[in-house]
């Protein structure tokens, strides 16, 4: 192993092609017809990167740790209940991954000794992988698609659960808490979804009037036409924040009379959302749910005061 490089390092880059290679074929199994072949001629590349890895470092690793496992068996149950379209996007969100990782190793070592080897990983990943992948079928994971997906979510699961928490610090009644947070989480659904549609529809108008510019000067238009429509944006936005708001509300209309039960689901929710979007977009997971979870805890933190300032100092009561 080179002397500059970090034992870590070494060891991540290792298991983490044993991982894709040990999922791709696993995938193959249950893949069909035409994502088993593509897997065929992506299988053959992750072998020679990791049999590479295995003799750049001298780090013979040919299982895979306890977090990986389960990782490997999770992402392989989701594949196979939801078929196809699941098994593209995770391939492409496997080749994101890759890229993000070796990119932040060509940073740290690309000086190096490494240095010359990522680039030639990078290459294979770029042009090729890549290539593979997004060549079956026009890209599913849609950037803008998610961040309405996770921005309604989000917003539900934090705003109702601080509206519950208020409502329980302030009234102290289940019955009237429930007919709040549902009053509040229909307002907000719509808010939110007419939100997404103006903003939608006046980033579309730019656009087009960008367009019709670069049109009548004769200019390439260089931008691929993916966007999701207003319409689309907005019932996005709308039915995920709902879908957010129900998951706090639900345990008071099954009997809960503190916010300990909304907040405990709320908290389990936004880990699987959090982990769930992250991995399909490659953000870094484990920073997504710490960040969600503060603004959780925080949220029910203050209107939980507010709530018991409000019944003290007015004197409210149900």
């Amino acid at each position: 192993m080179p002397t500059d490089v970090d034992p870590r390092l070494a060891r991540q880059l290792v298991l983490d092609e044993l991982f894709d290679l040990s999922l791709y074929r696993a995938l193959r199994g249950v893949a069909p017809d035409h994502l088993r072949s593509l897997l065929d001629e992506l299988i053959p590349i992750e072998a020679r990167h990791l049999a590479f890895w295995q003799d750049f470092f001298d780090l013979r690793l040919q299982a895979l740790d306890l977090g990986r496992r389960l990782k490997l068996a999770i992402i392989l149950g989701l594949c196979r209940l939801f078929g196809a379209p699941a098994i593209h996007l995770t391939l492409e969100a496997i080749e994101v991954y890759g890229v993000r990782k070796y990119l932040r190793v060509w940073d740290q070592y690309g000086a190096g000794p490494v240095g010359p080897i990522v680039r030639n990983v990078l290459e294979d990943e770029f042009k090729h992988e890549d290539a593979l992948v997004v060549g079956q079928a026009e890209r599913r994971i849609s950037p803008e698609r998610i961040r309405n997906i996770f921005l309604g979510l989000n917003d539900g699961l934090v705003e109702i659960l601080g509206a519950v928490s208020g409502f329980f610090g302030a009234f102290g009644d289940a019955a009237t808490v429930l007919i709040a947070g549902i009053t509040v989480g229909v307002a907000g659904a719509l808010s939110m979804g007419a939100g997404a549609y103006l903003a939608s529809s006046s980033e579309s108008e730019v656009r087009a009037t960008e367009k019709e510019r670069r049109r009548f000067l004769g200019e390439a238009d260089g931008e691929r036409d993916g966007r999701e429509s207003p319409l689309s944006a907005a019932a996005i936005v709308g039915v995920s924040y709902f879908a957010g708001a129900a998951v706090p509300v639900l345990p008071v209309i099954l009997g809960a009379q503190s916010v300990l039960p909304s907040l405990l689901v709320a908290g389990t929710m936004i880990v699987v959302v959090s982990t769930l979007l992250a991995f399909l977009s490659g953000m870094d997971v484990r920073r997504r749910i710490v960040m969600n979870l503060v603004i959780i805890a925080a949220a029910v933190g203050v209107t939980y005061l507010i709530g018991l300032l409000t019944r003290t100092l007015w004197g409210i009561s149900v």
